[in-house]
């Protein structure tokens, strides 16, 4: 554990860095947008970009990083996301928020993509696991820790947006300054999303599901909180507990799902989240007792590792040789269903009051119970000593983060060794040139660069000549 931090505590802060400014953002602009009079519904359809955004750059920054390369890359789309976080507090307009939240989305999108490819590549078979795990720790730690910066400035004025930018602005000092050897770099091909349904229907719909009340949570939970009247020090804290909540039982849920039926682990899991759902609504209010704030941790706690659950069950049915591709492909799902969530939560809001929000997330956790129920009678379970090992995935994260599961190990291996291989015979590799590679993605400035052979030979020469 400690050798996987010492190598990549740079990424690492990076990383939380870029998720202390996502959390605070999404916060802010609900209850900025609330403050200015927007309709719920148009705060929806704000938040609602930044997912289209996310999932457009999932798709376009593998193409630019072939050709310009991670650092470069990276740097490009830190300073657009922090100058599109100024540009929420300059024109304070629903249209202009919501182009600024597209930005974001594909912003982060490539931010995630370069931030994991670099860390797998930091990374050894030995200590991988673990590194996900702590990357698993940053990610949900950070983007609650985001949510209660909100309280050290008042929403209403320009300094929340300031100090979104200054957060991402701060994520390109450790990482595009770090000494970590520039990775090779291939996006997974996933697999057809009808041949991924029908492999595992399960999987395919709760990630679908699972995307959706993920997205209400991060994108729609602030929006609930100001609703019901709450004032920002609660409102910080009731999406700070949800956050963190995502960590807490990941490990246990983990565990028994690799000795029991992962199907069942699966649906159990998803009843008792629909539950506390409801638990919610029974105990909102204008304040965030401690009834509501433990109903909302252990949503989170329950909620965010249903996502982890998708996929794992999902594996279980799978070749060893489909499984990256099928892990890449439930990502991009879970992508298509987070675009839907915030519209979904805040126009049922709109029509039917505040805790419309948490019946919609219940109702959607119980269809999915419903389904895996009607699965188990159409199939019977992989029995348990064939089940693959549960592998805790952030929600927040890109097709990347497969590469640092121990199936996506081989995978990797693999690409490194084609890149070698294609590096030895002088054939460009992803569509650059070798001799560009210090150019592009060269290492920190403070390292000292190696002299080409040619620049070799005249000092050579003109040593012999004194």
């Amino acid at each position: 554990m400690l050798s996987a931090i010492t190598n990549s505590w740079a990424l690492l802060l990076g990383i939380a860095f870029l998720m202390l400014g996502n959390g605070l953002q999404s916060t802010v602009l609900s209850v900025r947008g609330s403050i200015e009079g927007f309709s719920t519904e148009s705060i929806g359809a704000v938040m609602t970009c930044y997912f289209i955004g996310y999932l457009a750059g999932s798709f376009v920054t593998p193409k630019v990083l072939a050709n310009v390369g991670h650092v470069r890359v990276f740097a490009a789309l830190a300073s657009l996301s922090s100058a599109s976080a100024l540009l929420h507090a300059v024109f304070i307009d629903p249209y202009t928020w919501g182009a600024m939240r597209l930005i974001t989305g594909f912003c982060f999108a490539g931010l995630y993509i370069v931030a994991e490819s670099w860390l797998n590549d930091s990374s050894t078979n030995e200590t991988r696991g673990q590194l996900l795990a702590i990357y698993m720790v940053v990610v949900y730690g950070a983007m609650g820790l985001g949510q209660l910066l909100i309280n050290i400035s008042d929403p209403g004025s320009f300094l929340p947006f300031i100090l979104m930018s200054v957060l991402v602005s701060l994520a390109l000092i450790p990482t595009t300054l770090t000494v970590a050897q520039v990775p090779t770099f291939e996006s997974p091909t996933p697999v057809g999303l009808k041949r991924l349904f029908k492999i595992s229907p399960l999987g395919f719909v709760c990630a679908f599901g699972v995307g959706v009340v993920q997205a209400q949570i991060f994108g729609a939970g602030a929006i609930y909180a100001k609703e019901l009247e709450m004032d920002t020090v609660d409102i910080s804290v009731f999406m700070a507990t949800m956050s963190i909540g995502g960590v807490a039982l990941q490990w246990p849920i983990g565990r028994v799902s690799d000795h029991f039926d992962r199907r069942k682990v699966l649906i159990v899991v998803a009843l008792l989240a629909g539950l506390i759902a409801l638990s919610m609504g029974f105990f909102s209010g204008p304040q965030a007792t401690v009834w509501f704030l433990g109903s909302a941790f252990l949503f989170g706690a329950l909620c965010l590792p249903l996502y982890s659950l998708a996929i794992a069950h999902t594996n279980d049915y799978l070749d060893a040789s489909e499984i990256v591709g099928a892990t890449s492909a439930l990502i991009v799902i879970g992508g298509i269903g987070a675009i839907v969530g915030p519209i979904i939560s805040t126009f049922l809001m709109g029509q039917l009051g505040p805790n419309a929000f948490v019946y919609s997330m219940s109702l959607t956790l119980l269809m999915i119970v419903a389904f895996g129920v009607f699965r188990m009678t159409q199939r019977s379970s992989v029995p348990i000593e064939e089940q693959g090992d549960y592998i805790a995935v952030p929600a927040e994260s890109s097709t990347m983060v497969v590469a640092m599961t121990p199936e996506g190990e081989e995978w990797y291996e693999e690409v490194i060794a084609e890149a070698e291989a294609e590096g030895e015979s002088g054939t460009p590799i992803a569509g650059e040139d070798r001799e560009s590679d210090i150019l592009e993605d060269g290492p920190a400035f403070w390292e000292e660069e190696s002299p080409s052979e040619d620049e070799a030979s005249e000092v050579d020469a003109a040593t012999k000549k004194d």
